[in-house]
């Protein structure tokens, strides 16, 4: 955030849903010497400490690691799309463990069940508000469609449909 404006700093980012053709990975990934991006990363590298007889996590960094990323073979194509989403609706990372506070699998939880109460009330169901987590599983919808039977329908949370 951009303590100036209040601002986010970067307006869009990659949540690493790529599609790629066979044709594109054989002839233009694996089939080329081109595609040879490294980029250094200078990290906290784990290492033995023979005076302490242990492994020891350093403070600071003090090596490189070369890393390369799935999305640094879109120079490589010769057309691509990008799907701007929102966030809220398509977006649910899990980075950290169970009862983190962020990009948990219990928040992760929490958005989808956010999602489906939403859908819910769109298709105009009122909801019975319990506590829970409400569930939509995908072989009923996908995105919020084929919910009609739902309106005017009282639906008691938590719920799985």
């Amino acid at each position: 955030v951009d303590p100036n404006t209040g601002r986010l700093v970067f307006g869009a980012g990659n949540i690493c849903n790529h599609f790629y053709s066979l044709d594109f990975i054989d002839n233009k990934i694996l089939g080329t010497t081109g595609f040879n991006l490294y980029h250094v990363a200078h990290k906290k590298i784990p290492f033995y400490d023979e005076t302490k007889g242990e492994t020891t996590k350093p403070e600071t960094n003090n090596g490189i690691k070369l890393e390369s990323f799935i999305f640094d073979c879109f120079p490589l194509s010769e057309s691509m799309a990008v799907m701007d989403v929102p966030r809220a609706d398509n977006f649910a990372p899990v980075k950290n463990a169970p009862g983190s506070t962020s990009d948990s699998p219990d928040t992760a939880r929490q958005m989808l069940s956010v999602r489906a109460k939403g859908w819910l009330e769109a298709a105009g169901a009122k909801l019975d508000q319990g506590e829970g987590i409400c569930e939509i599983q995908p072989l009923t919808s996908y995105d919020g469609e084929g919910l009609q039977e739902y309106s005017d329908k009282t639906v008691k949370c938590p719920f799985s449909i």
